[in-house]
């Protein structure tokens, strides 16, 4: 996986057409399908994050152990493949037994994703 410092705009996949999709709110590269959405409501650094299955166009930070409201977890930064913006963490362990379902997942933050419906006018 690609660092978060070095340059991958040129890797940026043009994925999702026509379909809803959340893309980076800086750069606007497809991050995640809508329908791979579990939960909204969750914590990011700066306000509310979506707890998701996968993303896309994203290269992960170093692994940290990060306390959180819900215990320690084993975390990566997300960042986006196109404009390298910090858009989120991956969960890849938690020390809580009731906290092991958030691992292999992404937290995105609200405030770095925007929300394409993808919707069409039929003229």
């Amino acid at each position: 996986m690609a660092s978060a410092l070095s340059d991958t705009r040129t890797q940026v996949a043009q994925i999702y057409d026509n379909q809803p999709k959340y893309v980076c709110a800086q750069c606007s590269a497809s991050i995640a399908l809508q329908d791979e959405l579990i939960s909204k409501a969750f914590s990011g650094r700066d306000g509310r994050g979506y707890l998701m299955h996968s993303a896309s166009n994203v290269k992960l930070g170093a692994k940290e152990e990060r306390p959180l409201l819900t215990g320690v977890h084993t975390v990566a930064d997300v960042f986006c493949l196109g404009c390298n913006d910090r858009i989120g963490w991956y969960y890849h362990s938690a020390s809580e037994h009731s906290q092991k379902y958030k691992e292999g997942k992404y937290l995105l933050e609200k405030e770095r994703i925007i929300k394409d419906n993808a919707w069409t006018l039929n003229e």
